[in-house]
């Protein structure tokens, strides 16, 4: 068995995860816009093989309207939309589903090759099949989102929409963790001491700040109380807290806006001390301009995050935002990972970095 996994290191291992992964990334960003142009509901019915194929004739796309007309966004938000009008936004969704099926042969097909060719390292096998498995289950927690909004509601729930994405995220973060360690050979090295902890609580940060952007997006929080620092005039605007403290924390526009300012700020004063402490720090040079750029980022986004909200979030600031988003996580991870590797070697094609 142990001759099917010989490679410590591939870089057409490392290759293949990373075009996962940025398909990955477009695949979020397309996520984000089918929420904010309401089209996530706009296919009713869950088809893993069939749904590949969209209506083809004008038959087909009166009984795929037909379905959307019975469900309450149509009847409450949408009464008279046109066919035109349900295409636009079935298309959306569509785009959106169809690239969750492409980043499923993308990773499996090339996957079994790989196998096959014995380019896998072995210490990546378990890393590769979780990926795929999560995968898998992404599918059902779509669905599981999308079924929220079918029945007594008119758009999905925000703690499933912010499962959703946050599962994408974490298999964003898998592929390039598991890309960087297959350009890796695997020996380790014993890190500088607390920078491990440090590098993986400020990725923390990263993720958590995206979750309660995903329920800023589920709530259509970032289109009120758009006025900055305040909100409407007060610190935070009322809460309604009838239903409890966790309801009002997944539901409550107000307070799902605050907190997700509130977790702007602590990101940015932690990714400043980060970078100031690496600057600081006898760390090698991958490190210091790693950090420089995530604390680059991070203020580059909540600046356009600020402008995002003062213009009610349009589509396309919107979707800029998440780019941005996306951006900061990627150089997180890298930085995390360039930390937990930092002593000897960069990559080990021959890049080589300062030891400490």
């Amino acid at each position: 068995m142990s001759r099917l996994f010989q490679a410590r290191s591939s870089r057409p291992v490392a290759i293949w995860l990373f075009a996962v992964a940025a398909l990955v990334f477009l695949m979020v960003l397309i996520g984000g816009a089918t929420r904010l142009t309401d089209s996530g509901l706009s296919i009713t019915e869950w088809k893993p093989v069939s749904g590949a194929l969209p209506p083809l004739n004008a038959r087909d796309w009166a009984e795929e309207f037909a379905r959307y007309r019975q469900i309450p966004e149509y009847d409450q938000v949408n009464r008279g939309m046109t066919l035109e009008g349900f295409k636009q936004i079935f298309w959306w969704e569509w785009v959106h589903r169809q690239l969750g099926r492409l980043i499923g042969l993308a990773f499996a097909v090339p996957f079994v090759v790989f196998l096959i060719r014995r380019e896998v390292p072995r210490r990546l096998l378990g890393p590769c099949v979780a990926l795929l498995a999560l995968g898998g289950v992404q599918g059902a927690i779509g669905w599981w989102m999308v079924s929220s909004g079918l029945s007594a509601r008119v758009d999905v729930l925000p703690e499933r929409l912010a499962i959703h994405l946050g599962m994408a995220l974490l298999i964003y973060i898998g592929l390039l963790w598991t890309g960087f360690e297959a350009l890796d050979d695997g020996e380790r090295t014993r890190p500088p001491r607390g920078w491990s902890a440090a590098s993986f609580g400020l990725l923390g940060l990263v993720y958590v700040q995206a979750l309660l952007g995903g329920l800023v997006a589920g709530n259509r929080a970032g289109r009120i109380y758009t006025d900055w620092p305040l909100m409407n005039g007060d610190i935070l605007a009322p809460v309604d807290m009838s239903g409890g403290p966790l309801r009002a924390f997944l539901h409550d526009p107000a307070l799902v806006q605050f907190d997700h300012r509130i977790g702007a700020y602590v990101l940015l004063v932690c990714a400043s001390l980060y970078v100031v402490m690496a600057g600081r720090a006898r760390m090698p040079d991958g490190v210091r301009l790693a950090a420089a750029v995530l604390a680059g980022l991070v203020w580059a986004q909540a600046l356009l995050g600020i402008a995002t909200l003062m213009n009610a979030t349009p589509l396309w600031l919107g979707v800029l935002h998440q780019v941005g988003a996306l951006l900061v996580l990627t150089t997180a991870t890298f930085t995390a990972w360039r930390v937990h590797r930092s002593e000897e070697r960069f990559f080990s094609f021959g890049i080589r970095s300062r030891a400490l």
